[in-house]
Parts: C-alpha cells; structure tokens; sequence
C-alpha cells in the first residue's frame, strides 16, 4: 500500500484497503481532481510483470469505451512506476480505476439472505443480463460472473470487473499459468471455459449468468463440492440440477429456461443472454395462473373389491379429461398425478410437487347397479376445502356425475368454461354401460403395457359386441393391437386386418377423437410402415388437443426420431412433455431413447436412470438404460445392467438382444454369442422377432446373419424394423452396405 501511496500520489489519496481477489487487491481511494471516492485495483505484481503493461493497457481501452447503466465503468487505468523500481519496466503496478459503490455485493447479499425472493431475482437477472448482451454486440466477454462482481446500487445489479478477464487473457493468456493463475470461477464457469478452451463466446457468460440466477433462487451454486475437482467432475457429469427440487413452486418454464441455459455444449444453450431473458420473462404461472391449477388424484375405490381398482380410476382420468377442455385451467398430467396412488402424502407436497395450488380427491363406492362418488376440491397451502359434494346415483348416470364435478370445479375456480355456460365437459362414450365397465377395464390394461395388452384386446372386444359404434373402444383396441405387434407379443400378420378394421371404424364414427387419431398413426407405421399416413395422423392428433401427452410422446419418438431422424425435435418435444409430466417414467424412459438415438448418450443416461428413480418397476426405462449405456462408452456397464434386468424381468428377447450387443462393444464376444444361440434357438418354437435376432447376431459379429434376419424382418414386417432401421444406431455398421439399402428399399423406406 506504500508504494502505490507514493506512486499516485499526486492524483488519488488511498484511505485503506477494501479487499483481495485472484487477480488484485482493491483499495478505497479519495480522487483529488474530482474530489470523488473511487476504488482503485491493483494487478499482483506477479501476474503484472508476467502480462507486461503495454498489452494490457492497450487491451483495456476496449473495456473502458463500454458505457451502460449495468456496467461499472473504467475512470482510469496506468501502469505507476514505484520508488524503488523506476528502472525496471516490468516491475511497475498496472492497476485500473472504478466508481467506489456504497452499497454490497450479490455475494453479502446472498450469505445474510440466502436465496432471494424470485421477482427480485428475476429482475437482477434481466439486468446484469442486460449489461452482457450490450457487451457481447461490441465482441467483449465477461468471462468471470458470478456474485461477487456484481454490485447492488440502490437495489440495482452493476457488473463489475466487465473485460478485466478480457484484458489479462488477451495481455498474456499463454502465461497465466505461470503465475498460477486461471480465469475465471470454478462454480460458475462453463464447461468450456473449464477445459481452457481459448475461443469462448457469449454463451459462456450465459452459463454463468444461469447458475448465479440458479444460486439466487436455490441457495446454493448448482454445482457444489469439496474441491475444485469435485465441481468440476459434477459439471461434466451430470445434467444441470432442477431448481424445483430446492424451490418446488417455482414454474416449470424457468426450470426449462435455466436447464437450457446450463446445458453441457453450447450449442445446446440458449444462442443469445436476450433469448435466455425473453424465456424467464414468459415465466409461466402468475400468481393468477397458480390459482386455476389443479391436480386429480386417483379416487380411492371404497368398493371392497380390489378388482374394481379400473373403475376408480377411470371414473378419476375421465374428470382429468374433462378439465383438461377448459382453457384457462392448467391440470397436472395423469400419469404424475397418478404417481401419488396409496402413499397417503400430506396435500401441501402434492401440491408443490405438482406445482398446483389446488387438488381434488374423492372415492368410489359401487354396489349392483347404484354408485356413490365424493369429491372435495381442497386448497393445499392451507388445507382448506373450497368444494365438496356427494352423489348417490343410478350408474346409469355417470357421464352426468363426471360432467357435475367438472362443471362445479370450474365454477369454484372461476374458470370460463368457454362458449355459453351450458358447454357439457363430459359426453356419453356409450350408452351401454356394461360396454363402458369393460372399456374401462380395457384401458386400464393398456396402461400396463405387456401381456396385459392381450387382457386389454379381449375387453375391448367384449365391448364392441355391446355396442358396435363405441368409438373409443375401436380406437383403443387397434392401439392394444399394434403395441402387441410391437413389443413381439404376437406375430405381426396374425393382428394386421383386426388392427385395421378398428382404426379405421374408429375414424369412420368419430375423427374428432385424438385416441382415434393416436391409433391411426400408430397403425400406419407400426404394421403399414406408411410414413406419410403416420405424419398426417400425428399431425391432426397435435391439432385436436396440443397438450395431449400421448400424442406429444408418441409423435416425437415415432414420426420425428424413428421415421424422419429429426433427433433434436424429438428430444425437445419430449422435455417438453417431461416439463407438463415430470413424474413420469415412461417420458423419462422415451426421451432417454431418442437422446441415445441422436448420440447424446450421457444426457440419455441421465433420463433413464430418473424413469428409474420414479419407477423402479418400470421395463422401458430400465431398457431405456441399457440401450444408453450400449451405445456408449461403457458398454460393460450395459452389460451388468443387463444381468441385472434379466433377473427382475426375465430373459425378453429386447432385453438378451441389448446384452448381446453390449457385450459385442465390451469384446466380451463369446458371451453376446451365447445370447445369439439361444434367441435363434427359442426362435425355432416361438416367435422371436427378426430384428431382435439381427441386433443381437451384430453383437455376435455375425455381420451376414445380421442381414438374413434384416430380410426376415421385412418380410413378415416386423415392427422393430419401423422403429430402428431408418436411424437406429445399432444398425450404423451396416446401413450403408448394399444389401441394407436394398431392404429399405424394397419397404419403400429410403430417405
């Protein structure tokens, strides 16, 4: 401090020191000229001589013409020659000038309040946000945020230290390390500034903009640990953590906008600090919105016999669906809701879960032919019931009953229910009752998935010979149908003309049906292989209802990745049906495929193994994780999965064809072959799909055979053809061989 006393003394009085950073120490400073406090930085004499001062006095002109409200600007800069050193150039204090601030740092801000209210954050976001895209149009980067650089004026964010980081690298990057010295903070900086790469752009600042916006709401940085290390390991490991886990009532659109902000590649970010502002500010649920919010539970079945579990719960999805009409009511998706059947959860964590402020149980109770339902709609900040009714009912009035309940919600919640008070939620699907009790067992059925599907078939058929023109029920038997074919269930000839007639009946009695639509499309590509009759039938399904989750899923795995390899559509469609269904794990379980298929194994991972946590009993995510870790570069963790799965699951063709070509990329050869000799064995006295038998002979390294049982595959139209053999990776060794192309062309499937 002496020696910079004496060497400004005839512009600046120093008063004392304010502090030490990485890079300089910071002193309180009275300027005589303008008689104005100022704070003035001194470089370490260290990394001063290592830089040389011309390079950064020249670089720091650059920094100094950035003039914003957000910005702290540079009063002056030098390089002060020192009583003892006035002979040795390299030896002089380069230091740089600032306004002094009477106010704290976000940092002081942060360690007396922890996390922050999130309008106030929100809005210190959107203004240091400010500052660096103004910066980023005229080529400066920051490459250092993070609280302790950003000053609060009056309440207001100002960016300090703007271009200092840009100045030291440009000065005398390549020495840095010389002195011990990096750019930059370990919690807050980008993936790609932490692997030194030189060339860093805008979306770096963005990262870092997101975790200290991240750590403002959380109160915490995203990514914490021991050791730098440890941080950084997390950073290239994981995904970004989800904000809700630490402030559950905070919108799933700001969770969206900083997940995106704090992708892993850049190119996955946001492209501009503008875009990443524009997002928050479209921030989802006002406090209005939050309000008209509700979450169905599954209605408790007080009938006495478990059996009649299908029951209540269709009676509780077909309220879901009534409610789900109304436009101005945001309804929590079925499968999350569902989640919560028999845990007995206090409703303030539902609540916060599903980020609703209200929910509706009830219960179900059936004898002969009369039911009682009741239903209380219950606020759960404060537990308090703002509705409840109880209707004792001939069953032949359900319709009626559901529709009551809908209409009595949205009055509660004053939500407009949209052309004239009258508008009807719930039409009768049948006037067959008995047809709807077996449509209901169906559809449960379906929800299994599996063998299941074959009990699903058999209910919906019952209740076509009810009632002929049940739309529904056509609807979703070709759906049990095609899933059938798919998941190798049955031989694909022995469902195509019963598949066929449903869909089409189904669209014959009522189009306006988005299930009608969903089978169609399904139809068209899983037994047709027609990918303009499955685009068509999708892209009226999206325009019935946009907010259909099964038509969201199912379009972005089968027309976006399986037909048209459009892999980022797909996985953003699908987090976006993870965004309005986070408790699902088959959204988990799908989006973990199509990331896989388009290379982005980690993140694909990540997916499947949260399916997992949400349900650990679930098939798809599990093979969701073996297809993940096959692909990528621990196939031998693919393979102890496997072993794994096949012990819970037993010996499924799909699971022993992802062993196989798990342990073909583990070069654990003679146990894939082991695998392939028993598939081909079993396929001597069942049916074994092709293309199971083909993936697994790839395993194997039986190129040849692969093909034979590809052309196996296209002649008896084996579904997991449709869905692999486009754009499936495991195919990428051979797609471009003659014989392949051939085959795709015979189907009429070339690009």
């Amino acid at each position: 401090m002496n020696r910079l006393t004496a060497a400004l003394a005839d512009r600046y009085r120093i008063e004392r020191e304010l502090g030490q950073g990485g890079m300089a120490t910071v002193y309180l400073a009275h300027d005589l000229k303008h008689d104005r406090k100022v704070a003035i930085k001194v470089l370490r004499p260290d990394l001063a001589a290592s830089l040389g001062a011309d390079r950064f006095l020249s670089e720091i002109r650059t920094v100094a013409a950035l003039s914003h409200p957000n910005i702290l600007p540079l009063f002056d800069s030098g390089a002060a020659s020192t009583p003892d050193s006035l002979t040795t150039h390299d030896s002089r204090l380069l230091y740089y000038v600032m306004p002094f601030i009477e106010g704290e740092t976000l940092r002081s801000r942060m360690t007396r309040e922890k996390a922050l209210p999130l309008d106030e954050a929100l809005r210190l976001t959107r203004e240091i946000g400010d500052a660096l895209a103004y910066a980023h149009a005229r080529d400066v980067i920051h490459r250092d945020i993070k609280p302790e650089n950003i000053l609060l004026q009056s309440g207001h964010a100002v960016v300090a230290d703007f271009g200092i980081a840009r100045a030291v690298k440009a000065a005398g990057a390549e020495r840095l390390t010389e002195v011990g010295l990096a750019i930059g903070t370990p919690a807050y900086m980008s993936p790609e500034q932490s692997a030194g790469e030189r060339d860093l752009d805008g979306r770096s600042d963005l990262y870092a903009l997101a975790s200290v916006l991240y750590e403002m709401l959380a109160g915490e940085a995203p990514f914490t640990g021991a050791t730098i290390e440890a941080i950084l390991v997390q950073r290239f490991t994981q995904p970004p953590p989800k904000i809700t886990k630490k402030r559950p009532n905070i919108s799933r659109t700001i969770e969206a906008a900083l997940c995106t902000a704090m992708a892993r590649a850049p190119g996955d970010r946001f492209p501009t600090v503008e875009r990443f502002i524009a997002s928050l500010e479209a921030k989802g649920a006002s406090s209005t919105e939050l309000e008209r919010s509700i979450a169905v539970l599954p209605f408790a079945n007080m009938s006495g016999d478990p059996e009649n579990e299908y029951f209540s719960d269709g009676i509780s999805e077909e309220i879901i669906n009534a409610l789900t009409q109304l436009p101005n009511l945001r309804v929590a998706a079925r499968t999350s809701a569902f989640s919560f059947k028999g845990k007995n959860l206090d409703l303030r964590t539902v609540g916060e879960q599903l980020n609703v402020a209200t929910v509706l149980e009830g219960s179900v109770r059936r004898a002969g032919g009369r039911i009682r339902i009741t239903a209380q709609l219950v606020n759960v900040a404060d537990g308090y019931h703002l509705w409840s009714e109880r209707y004792d009912r001939e069953l032949t009035d359900i319709f009626a009953i559901q529709d009551e309940i809908a209409t009595a919600i949205a009055g509660k919640l004053k939500v407009t229910l949209g052309v004239g008070s009258e508008r009807q939620l719930v039409r009768a699907l049948t006037a067959n009752v008995e047809a709807y009790d077996l449509y209901l067992r169906g559809h449960a059925f379906v929800k299994q998935r599996g063998l299941a599907l074959l009990r699903a078939a058999d209910c919906f058929e019952r209740a076509l010979a009810l009632d002929p023109d049940f739309a529904l029920a056509h609807a979703e038997l070709a759906e049990a149908l095609v899933l059938m074919s798919l998941y190798g269930i049955v031989f694909p000839a022995d469902i195509r003309d019963r598949a066929r007639r449903a869909a089409s009946r189904a669209q014959e009695l009522d189009p306006g049906l988005v299930t009608t639509q969903i089978a169609l499309a399904l139809y068209s590509i899983i037994v047709e292989f027609d990918k303009a009759g499955t685009k068509a039938a999708f892209a009226r399904a999206i325009e019935l209802d946009p907010t259909d989750i099964d038509a969201r899923t199912f379009q972005a795995a089968f027309d976006f990745c399986y037909i048209r390899g459009q892999h980022d559509l797909a996985a953003a469609q699908l987090l976006g049906v993870i965004e309005s269904d986070p408790l699902s794990a088959v959204a988990h379980g799908q989006a973990a495929i199509v990331l896989a298929f388009g290379g982005k194994l980690e993140e694909a991972e990540a997916q499947a193994r949260r399916g997992i946590e949400l349900d650990p009993g679930a098939f798809y995510s599990r093979w969701a994780l073996i297809h993940a870790l096959m692909l990528g570069s621990r196939p031998e963790a693919g393979v102890e999965e496997g072993r794994v799965m096949l012990a819970q699951f037993g010996r499924h063709p799909w699971l022993m064809m992802g062993v196989a070509f798990a342990c073909g990329a583990a070069g654990q050869q003679d146990k894939a072959e082991a695998i392939y000799a028993e598939l081909v064995a079993r396929a001597r006295g069942e049916y074994v799909q092709p293309v199971s038998l083909a993936i697994s002979a790839l395993g194997a390294g039986h190129r040849e055979l692969a093909l034979h049982h590809l052309r196996e595959a296209a002649s008896v139209r084996d579904p997991m053809l449709a869905a692999t053999g486009l754009h499936g990776p495991m195919f990428t060794s051979i797609r471009q061989d003659p014989e392949y192309q051939a085959i795709l062309k015979e189907l009429d499937w070339n690009d």
